[in-house]
């Protein structure tokens, strides 16, 4: 194997990642637990709705980077299963030049599905 290129380099860019893995998770509340599952529950019909109609994802605008990030649907479940036996989400890869047209935000969805429901209702 080559030399480390960063080897004890205080500014090494792994050096955070490598802290994360040392960090016990902090477990989540009953309440949390619940907001997950009721999120994954809600994912899952959104997904059925809106998959067949060209949406790939949804897309959530970042406070931390002032950026919006694009989570395909498979991608985002397991953001969200990982939260909840892990207590914490891994970094990932962003979406590779994502569609913005493809992704729709969680209140979107939210909206879509109602519409849906009271559609159906009404018939």
């Amino acid at each position: 194997m080559p030399p480390d290129p960063f080897a004890d380099d205080p500014h090494d860019p792994a050096r955070d990642l490598a802290a994360m893995d040392d960090e016990p998770a902090t477990p989540i509340s009953d309440d949390e637990r619940a907001e997950l599952l009721a999120d994954l529950q809600d994912l899952r019909v959104y997904q059925q709705l809106l998959e067949p109609r060209g949406i790939r994802g949804i897309v959530v605008d970042c406070a931390d980077c002032n950026e919006p990030h694009y989570h395909e649907w498979h991608l985002l479940r397991a953001s969200l299963e990982q939260l909840l036996t892990d207590g914490q989400i891994r970094p990932h890869e962003p979406a590779f030049a994502p569609n913005p047209m493809d992704y729709v935000s969680w209140d979107y969805c939210r909206g879509f599905a109602e519409g849906v429901r009271a559609t159906d209702a009404a018939r």
